[in-house]
């Protein structure tokens, strides 16, 4: 199915797009941007400008003037990472942030069972084996990407930059309560 065939039939539902399957996440912890950058495999340039034009901001906190840092959640990585293995087989950004929008409208509940599928030019998204085969056959798959190995991988990536740098994870949300107690 084309990921804009459900694109108006249900509101954003972010919660719908990245509940299953993944590992339960407080939603308070955040991860700063050059551990989401690391994680996602992206520069922070990038993390930055992507959060600047609202293709992928942080929902755990985002900017609030000068000085302050946003704070990524690990769906937020989760979705940089997708974001960069589109880009790196040549979708174009505006295709990728259309992929993107539908995607959570589309309010899909099984994230980890999903394998988005690319012609070069359209995003595809399957939630089952035989789409994935019907669009192989149709000729229109040129490639794949499993969205529960990805998402694997971020967790990996996330549990060991925590085992090596767990001050690294809102050491100003620590701060602050350190200061107030």
């Amino acid at each position: 199915m084309s990921v804009g065939e459900h694109a108006g039939e249900r509101p954003f539902a972010t919660d719908l797009l990245f509940t299953d399957g993944l590992p339960q996440m407080d939603d308070e912890v955040g991860y700063r941007g050059a551990v989401a950058a690391r994680a996602a495999g992206i520069t922070y340039r990038q993390l930055d400008y992507w959060a600047r034009t609202e293709l992928v901001e942080p929902t755990v906190r985002g900017a609030r003037g000068s000085g302050s840092q946003r704070l990524y959640g690990f769906r937020d990585i989760l979705v940089l990472k997708l974001v960069k293995r589109l880009l790196d087989t040549g979708i174009s950004l505006q295709q990728i942030r259309t992929a993107v929008d539908q995607l959570r409208a589309a309010g899909i509940r099984d994230l980890a069972g999903t394998t988005l599928m690319s012609d070069g030019a359209s995003v595809y998204l399957c939630t089952s084996n035989d789409e994935v085969i019907d669009l192989v056959s149709r000729g229109q798959g040129v490639f794949g990407i499993a969205v529960g190995k990805v998402l694997r991988e971020v967790e990996s990536e996330l549990v060991d930059f925590e085992a090596h740098a767990p001050e690294a994870v809102d050491e100003l949300a620590a701060r602050r309560a350190a200061r107030t107690a």
